[in-house]
């Protein structure tokens, strides 16, 4: 698979089989990783690989909370603008639109919502998957580092013939995920990431992409 092939096949999936993912793949994908871009190669990010008994834990506990109503932990990070400006407002808007509406969900039915979103907490049964932190004294260009990481790895996994689906709700659940990997002081989650191979008999609608005058300008030497 080449890399073209591998941007256009990634997509956040959200419904995995069963079927375990070889260890050596997951070690091939992030050996290659590493050598993700990083400002003066600091490589800010910590990453945790879960499968087995350690995932189910996870799953377990989120899941726990989830039935007995707990709240969100405390946010170690602003996930979106509190007031989410245009063009920028439209496009969250229209995927949610476009991710309920394909579930048959209503706008207004919030209570079948929060039933599709718990399915975050279960990694939408992917049998594998990466949490990542970052160190809470870094900066937004070791934060964009991180992000560089993480389409590192997707990227690399569609060329495993896996998928994956990067995942900030883990960190509404922070806590959680902190009581069985006991990562260092100092660290925060930014999020988790299913990995897995797809369902193929779940629809996986692709979401559109803006056109490329509306994101990219191109100034030519005449």
């Amino acid at each position: 698979m080449d890399v073209y092939e591998a941007v256009a096949s990634r997509r956040a999936v959200r419904g995995f089989t069963d079927r375990p993912v070889p260890r050596k793949a997951l070690e091939r994908v992030l050996s290659a990783a590493s050598w993700s871009p990083s400002g003066s190669n600091i490589q800010p990010w910590h990453a945790y690989v879960l499968t087995g008994r350690p995932l189910a834990e996870v799953k377990k506990r989120a899941g726990a909370r989830l039935a007995a109503g707990d709240p969100w932990d405390e946010p170690e990070y602003e996930q979106y603008p509190a007031e989410l400006k245009s063009p920028y407002h439209e496009r969250r808007s229209a995927f949610g639109a476009q991710r309920y509406g394909a579930l048959g969900i209503a706008r207004d039915d919030l209570a079948a919502r929060q039933r599709a979103s718990s399915a975050n907490w279960d990694c939408f049964g992917a049998p594998a998957a990466l949490f990542c932190y970052i160190d809470q004294d870094m900066g937004a260009p070791q934060w964009a580092d991180v992000g560089m990481y993480l389409q590192t790895v997707m990227l690399l996994l569609r060329a495993e013939g896996l998928h994956s689906c990067p995942q900030m709700a883990w960190a509404k659940f922070h806590r959680s995920v902190a009581e069985v990997l006991s990562p260092p002081a100092g660290l925060l989650l930014f999020c988790g990431m299913s990995i897995g191979f797809r369902d193929a008999t779940i629809d996986h609608a692709r979401t559109p992409r803006a056109p490329l005058d509306q994101t990219v300008t191109f100034v030519d030497g005449r």
